[in-house]
């Protein structure tokens, strides 16, 4: 029940039934002095001074009294504090105004929980006679005053707001709240603290920082009811760099000015080998043929590498490659038969659109607001997963603006300051979407349909029209459709989210981490370890009209990309700073090609032609058909997080590698590498580097060839202890060979 402080004849009538027993008991006798000493206590504002308290003591958590769907135990309180009028009637008024106890206020029920004088499932919130138990205290003492309506919390500063720190060392915080009345009030203990990397930094209730043994840069979230501040540390290592390597362009001068700052070594370039295999991995999701890799060192440019990424982007396998991570992405499922005409028309124009390298503010333009069929216009496709227009704003807020806006449609958000309004507003774009069946079973006719565009904000009821963010887009016709003034909004250059969004994503993509870390969790409390690297790297995108695959090129033709994954004495706990290479496993689909593509074999697919790769499987479908894409967690395309496919190691996987018919089949088929190779007249020398090559991209090195050579050549027999024939027991040598090959981390890592 919500009780609005300007409300007095329900606060008076609050007043009369729970501070009535104050009144009798001063009527009968209660001593001058004592009503003379409660009237003289400074005023407690429950708004700024009582809510507070329950948000550091977790009380109106998520896990506790504001847990969804009525609290808990039969007492609801709002998110964090977020509500506090809601609040206020929820503590004074319900419950029979048992909660409250003015005649003896340490007898409230609300301070007898908290302290865990009586059983309480959170057990002891806040200890007797702690400066907030005395707060409570005197507000019950004093009549549960709702507060001045007019004081309201305008900002919080946190002091300082950023510092050097060494590495072991430890700051204190300082959290500074700001009222409209111009008062200014020290909330240091009743702040919460958060960090963004714990590894590094580490940070407690009362705001004292302690640096850890990893050298970066690290971010600490202040809270303080609806108002975030953050303090940034700097953690130099603090070695000397005698040379980096040198700049290619502005990424370089970006990642090796941080290291600079922070006293962190490079790890050195990597060789052409390890580069040829990096690139093409990361760029078409494939490992280089054993051709392909010769050619690649027979060329006498100097320029080889540029030449390799400019190849492998004009390549239709980039196209293959990238469209597999937007469909998934953008939730190209299949829930029944009657999907697969529109997930495959859908999965063909993402694919083209990459082809013909479509600007991405372009193509994102025409998912948006497309309409029709699919068959007409295949984007439409995107409207059969996403139906609901809070959906349709929460995907594309994740996806495109890399804003997490699902906490805002039931209340403020706890990290950022995005409201229901905000939410809302965003809704109001889809609001105008019309569907009509069409003769296809399952299949709608998108449109607009004409009319003002406005959303109903869940909680105040208020009808509000679209905004984007906190920007107001005015004049939008009924006869406009308002998903492209959206569009519009997103790809202007002065927008804060939507190019920033994209380079982060594409980062993360090539050096494992992003600039931003969640890559789609873009927000002032989690700044990126490089804010002027990302700041560059989203104007060149603006600038080259959106160009991914420029972006692509730019990236992969850095220094900082080509670094060793080796890393130095120095730079081995780095884990943001990029002084070296980050190895990263290959995803579900590429470890899939790449063992065929080693062993000879192939994976066939349903209503797909022979030959098709994994990467470029339109739909979801295929994991049920495939052990091996599930066991390595090829994602179901539910989501728009990229965190829904699974990158981890698992007991499962090693098994499937170790004693699955699937990887035995592929390894000894009719026709593959290792009966090829039994029956090559090369010598075992040449043969085994074919491998090699083929693997690793390299050739063994001393030792690997003389221990493969070796064992090669030895003799087999079958159960009985019978010799096999020298072709098949060089056959199922050569089969032990490349499996061992296949199951290092060599090959199941992009290094």
């Amino acid at each position: 029940m919500s009780i609005p402080a300007k409300h007095p004849l329900l606060l008076r009538a609050a007043s009369f039934v729970l501070v009535g027993l104050v009144v009798i008991s001063q009527a009968e006798g209660v001593e001058p002095a004592e009503a003379a000493r409660v009237a003289s206590q400074p005023s407690v504002d429950f708004r700024n001074d009582v809510v507070p308290i329950l948000t550091k003591a977790g009380c109106n958590s998520g896990a506790c009294h504001a847990k969804a769907g009525g609290g808990q135990n039969g007492f609801q309180l709002s998110l964090l504090g977020y509500e506090p009028d809601e609040d206020f009637g929820h503590i004074v008024l319900e419950g029979r105004g048992r909660r409250l106890f003015p005649a003896a206020p340490e007898q409230s029920l609300l301070l007898l929980k908290a302290t865990a004088r009586v059983p309480h499932g959170g057990g002891v919130r806040i200890t007797i006679g702690s400066p907030q138990y005395d707060v409570l205290r005197r507000w019950i003492e004093l009549g549960m005053d709702h507060g001045d309506e007019g004081v309201r919390l305008v900002s919080v500063d946190v002091e300082p707001t950023q510092r050097v720190l060494e590495l072991g060392s430890q700051q204190q915080l300082k959290s500074i709240a700001r009222f409209s009345d111009g008062s200014i009030r020290d909330v240091t203990s009743l702040s919460l603290y958060e960090s963004n990397s714990p590894e590094m930094v580490s940070v407690d209730d009362t705001g004292v920082v302690a640096v850890g043994d990893i050298p970066g840069k690290a971010a600490v979230m202040v809270r303080f009811q609806d108002k975030v501040a953050v303090f940034n540390a700097v953690i130099p290592l603090g070695q000397t760099l005698e040379s980096v390597p040198r700049s290619q362009n502005f990424i370089d001068e970006g990642v090796f000015a941080s290291l600079m700052e922070l006293g962190l070594p490079p790890s050195p370039l990597c060789d052409d080998a390890t580069f040829l295999r990096r690139a093409s991995l990361d760029v078409i999701g494939r490992l280089p043929t054993t051709s392909e890799s010769e050619a690649y060192y027979a060329s006498a440019s100097e320029v080889r590498r540029a030449e390799l990424i400019g190849n492998l982007l004009n390549s239709p396998e980039y196209a293959d490659y990238f469209a597999n991570k937007w469909t998934t992405l953008l939730k190209n499922r299949r829930d029944d038969a009657s999907d697969i005409t529109s997930n495959f028309a859908f999965h063909s124009w993402v694919r083209d659109s990459l082809l013909e390298n479509k600007p991405y503010d372009k193509w994102v333009r025409e998912l948006l607001a497309a309409t029709g069929t699919v068959i007409e216009n295949p984007p439409v496709a995107w409207y059969k997963r996403v139906k609901q227009p809070t959906e349709q704003i929460e995907d594309v807020a994740q996806l495109f603006l890399g804003v997490r806006m699902q906490c805002a449609q039931c209340h403020h958000h706890p990290f950022e300051r995005w409201s229901q309004d905000d939410y809302y507003g965003l809704v109001a774009f889809f609001s105008r979407i019309g569907r009509k069946p069409t003769g296809t079973p399952g299949e709608d006719l998108i449109f607009h349909q004409r009319g003002l565009a406005q959303a109903k904000n869940a909680r105040s009821g208020e009808m509000l029209t679209p905004s984007a963010l906190g920007d107001a887009i005015s004049d939008i016709a009924p006869d406009d459709d308002p998903r492209l003034r959206l569009a519009d909004w997103m790809s202007s250059s002065e927008n804060r989210f939507f190019a920033k969004a994209v380079v982060n994503r594409y980062w993360k993509h090539f050096f494992k981490r992003g600039l931003i870390e969640p890559e789609d969790d873009i927000r002032d409390t989690n700044p990126p370890t490089n804010p002027k690297l990302l700041a560059a790297l989203e104007q060149h995108f603006i600038s080259s009209g959106f160009d991914l695959r420029d972006l692509v090129r730019v990236i992969t033709l850095s220094n900082a990309y080509q670094l060793s994954a080796i890393p130095n004495e120095h730079n081995a706990s780095d884990v943001q700073n990029y002084s070296h290479f980050y190895p990263k496993r290959m995803q579900a689909e590429v470890m899939l090609d790449a063992i065929d593509q080693v062993t000879g074999a192939s994976t066939s697919f349903a209503n797909l032609p022979a030959g098709t790769r994994a990467i470029a499987l339109p739909d979801n479908s295929y994991n049920q058909s495939s052990p091996f894409l599930a066991v390595f967690g090829r994602p179901d395309n539910s989501s728009v997080c990229e965190c829904e496919r699974v990158q981890s190691s698992s007991l499962g996987q090693s098994l499937h590698m170790l004693n699955s018919a699937e990887i035995k089949a592929k390894l000894s088929v009719s026709g593959g590498r290792a009966d090829r190779l039994s029956k090559d007249e090369r010598s075992d020398a040449e043969r085994v580097s074919e491998i090699y090559l083929a693997a690793f991209a390299r050739q063994p090195d001393a030792n690997e060839l003389q221990a493969s050579v070796a064992y090669v050549a030895e003799p087999r027999s079958d159960a009985a202890g019978k010799p096999l024939d020298a072709i098949l027991a060089k056959r199922e040598n050569y089969e032990d060979l490349i499996w061992a090959l296949i199951s290092t981390k060599e090959f199941l890592f992009n290094h």
